[in-house]
């Protein structure tokens, strides 16, 4: 008797590309993971960053009613002056970091930050027939326009306190690249806590 294997899944509808705005909700720190950068395997410590989009909304679970779409980027932790997360906040703020600001800073500042979302399709460069959706840039959310109120709680999973509900609630290809990085290696029980330094603390009108 034959058993087959079948792909009867459906493609996930993409969020029309265009402008929107988003407000963050979830910081994922996937850690430290082996990447091909120009041929060569290079580390790099890495994390995930997901917003809401209040105004684009379906019913995803009959129970929970509409719910906004969410969209997620993946970063390398670099303040570097040519890093993409540097880059990407000081579009966000409308300013870019002074020198003692960019030698650390706490990014967990973004959660419930609003802003204006530009999501762009392109078609996967490993399979043309396939498009899927992604941040092209984000800005400050318009003077004089109001941004809806965060619907969904803000998710933080940090190897300071690893919550492993937060982590078994994640879909599989994130759960397996968090598994692939050094620091996940070295936690031995779900209640460990690496020791860490206070953070310093910034002030100013902008909003992170």
């Amino acid at each position: 008797m034959p058993i087959y294997a079948t792909n009867s899944g459906t493609r996930r509808e993409l969020i029309p590309a265009g402008n929107y705005i988003g407000r963050c909700y979830q910081m994922i720190h996937i850690g430290t993971v082996q990447e091909t950068y120009l041929g060569e395997p290079k580390q790099f410590n890495k994390v995930r960053i997901g917003w809401e989009l209040p105004t684009e909304r379906k019913v995803f679970k009959e129970e929970n009613g509409e719910q906004p779409y969410v969209i997620s980027k993946e970063f390398t932790l670099s303040m570097n002056e040519k890093s993409n997360l540097r880059k990407m906040l000081a579009s966000w703020r409308g300013k870019d970091f002074g020198e003692d600001e960019a030698k650390k800073f706490d990014i967990t500042k973004l959660l419930g930050v609003a802003c204006m979302i530009n999501i762009i399709h392109k078609p996967k460069a490993s399979d043309p027939t396939t498009v899927y959706e992604q941040i092209a840039s984000i800005t400050p959310v318009p003077k004089g326009m109001k941004a809806p109120d965060q619907e969904n709680k803000n998710v933080v999973l940090s190897y300071e306190a690893f919550d492993w509900d937060i982590f078994n609630s994640l879909p599989d290809f994130l759960k397996d690249k968090i598994k692939s990085s050094i620091e996940f290696s070295k936690i031995q029980q779900p209640n460990h806590i690496h020791s860490h330094n206070n953070e310093p603390e910034y002030s100013n009108d902008l909003p992170f």
